[in-house]
């Protein structure tokens, strides 16, 4: 049975170019493509493709946002994230919502099908050098459980919708506070917590 494949990116030429790879690959099926997130999000339940190839930086609804919602309408689908962004948060955030593997948009034609074939066997495809980041994280000894004892209802609650993906808007919106005050709870969780990035505060406050 082929790989049935699904594309998701606003790049008509990007899209295009990979729906050309994989329509002359052997053993792989192009499924749909789509310009962006919320056609995906309505069809790709139909279709049940083995693998989405999902851009991060969509117009409207973001990648990570369409895996998020994707993954729990069709939990057995995988999600490949394709990016010109090499950032940990980015990542993580990719991994959080359900992708299987996080790959850059100039990854060789050739590594691109391998990585496919590998998520569909269980892998997590990756860079060496991503793959580093994520190991970084999970093997720095744990901090000590005081300095998230010391956050705040507010600052925790700030936290839990931080681990979901949010970004600091959307966050004001769900919290149903002002986009200053989430700024405060950015600053008191860092100087809290003795960290520099939104990703390191996640995983502090997970381990925590």
């Amino acid at each position: 049975m082929p790989i049935k494949i699904s594309i998701v990116d606003d790049d008509e030429g990007i899209r295009a170019s990979l729906a050309t790879l994989i329509r002359r690959a052997p053993a792989f099926k192009l499924v749909a493509d789509y310009p962006d997130a919320e056609t995906a999000l309505k069809d790709i339940p139909r279709r049940k493709p083995d693998v989405v190839l999902m851009d991060i930086n969509l117009p409207g609804m973001k990648g990570v946002e369409c895996v998020r919602q994707l993954k729990a309408l069709v939990p057995d689908v995988q999600f490949l994230m394709l990016t010109v962004y090499e950032d940990s948060d980015s990542l993580f955030n990719s991994l959080k919502a359900g992708a299987s593997g996080y790959l850059l948009k100039r990854t060789a034609s050739a590594r691109l099908l391998d990585a496919i074939r590998d998520v569909c066997s269980g892998g997590s495809p990756m860079t060496p050098q991503l793959a580093r980041r994520v190991v970084q994280y999970f093997s720095k000894p744990p901090e000590a459980e005081s300095q998230v004892a010391g956050l705040t209802p507010g600052e925790r609650e700030f936290l839990d919708q931080l681990a979901k993906g949010y970004a600091y808007k959307e966050i004001a919106d769900r919290m149903k506070i002002s986009i200053d005050t989430v700024r405060s709870y950015v600053r008191a969780v860092y100087e809290k917590l003795h960290v520099h990035s939104r990703t390191e505060a996640v995983v502090k406050y997970l381990r925590g």
